[in-house]
């Protein structure tokens, strides 16, 4: 029961995030320059001509009824229509969005195998050069663009060494993608036992994995690190000192109430990773949802934009959902 009270209250506030989102995403993304009826016909068009696509779109109503008349197909399960690809942006982000994921989880995944590590004997060892590795670390990833850094990558990797796969996607020309399951080729390859396509994935996975991991891991690094600092010195830990216990005893008991807060930013980088790896997937020429949005930005395509940004949304509140869920579970405390 407490559990369902628990999920009850965090539901209370999804749909009016949701609402929120939409509808500050739709008016701000019609502040943006640009006449997609021109852009569609051409600077040739005559003025009928325009006209006639701006009714058929809605473009001809006030913001107020086009705003109603979005969120009416939206609760349809209707995202509209993409006029550069001519196809419903629904089966559009199908495609692309599981190569967005299967991006961001791995380069997350990287960056934890990275960066929990390091926080805590950078935390345990704070004379070593762990500790200054860890400082220094920090700031220089925080302070790198991730596309630069992927630039990097691509001119010493592939261009001078030619260790690494073009940069050309997420598979080389001659291979076939595997049998759809999940949209994820690491995933689908591995299901279909294919280790050809699985290591041709892999090997184009790498670079961007690599970039967004290392940028990625200095935010967990530092909090996994000062949050252990933080509890180490507390005064149960000092009690289970002088009460015997080893120092893996003590060192497993403050990174699992270090847990929330490591969680905490990974959920804070997941969230921001799914809108904000877009220039790694223009640099990689990934494919993704990111790439697919900003296109629609620069040609005035408001229904894959704000297709991405509803998918986006939605999956932030369900990964929010499932943080507070781990809170619940790791937190005794939520459980009174």
């Amino acid at each position: 029961m407490a559990l369902i009270r628990y999920i009850g209250r965090r539901l209370l506030f999804v749909l009016p995030q949701l609402f929120g989102i939409i509808a500050v995403s739709f008016f701000l993304l019609k502040m943006i320059p640009g006449d997609p009826a021109l852009l569609m016909l051409g600077p040739l068009a005559s003025q009928e001509a325009i006209n006639e696509i701006r009714a058929v779109m809605g473009l001809d109503k006030s913001l107020i009824e086009q705003f109603v008349i979005y969120l009416e197909r939206v609760l349809s399960g209707d995202l509209g229509t993409s006029w550069q690809t001519t196809k419903p942006v629904m089966e559009d982000l199908l495609k692309r969005f599981p190569a967005t994921m299967e991006l961001v989880t791995l380069s997350l995944l990287f960056a934890l195998i990275l960066g929990i590590p390091v926080g805590i004997l950078a935390s345990l060892l704070k004379k070593s050069i762990i500790n200054k590795f860890s400082t220094y670390y920090g700031l220089l990833a925080g302070s790198l663009p991730d596309f630069w850094l992927g630039l990097i990558f691509i001119f010493v990797f592939y261009t001078i060494l030619g260790w690494a796969a073009a940069p050309m996607g997420r598979l080389d020309l001659g291979i076939l993608p595997p049998a759809v399951v999940s949209g994820s080729y690491f995933i689908d390859s591995l299901i279909a036992g294919d280790w050809e396509t699985f290591s041709n994935v892999v090997a184009h996975l790498t670079l961007p994995v690599l970039t967004l991991g290392l940028i990625n891991a200095g935010p967990i690094i530092k909090m996994t690190q000062s949050t252990m600092d933080r509890l180490l010195e507390s005064d149960h830990i000092r009690y289970a000192r002088s009460c015997g216990l080893t120092e893996f005893q003590i060192v497993r008991r403050a990174f699992r109430n270090s847990l929330p807060s490591v969680l905490t930013i990974v959920s804070v980088l997941y969230s921001f990773l799914i809108g904000g790896a877009v220039l790694v997937e223009i640099v990689f020429s990934w494919g993704g949802a990111g790439q697919y949005a900003l296109s629609g930005v620069l040609n005035a395509d408001i229904n894959p934009v704000m297709g991405f940004v509803v998918w986006s949304a939605i999956l932030c509140l369900i990964l929010y959902l499932i943080v507070d869920l781990l809170y619940f579970a790791i937190d005794p405390r939520l459980r009174d």
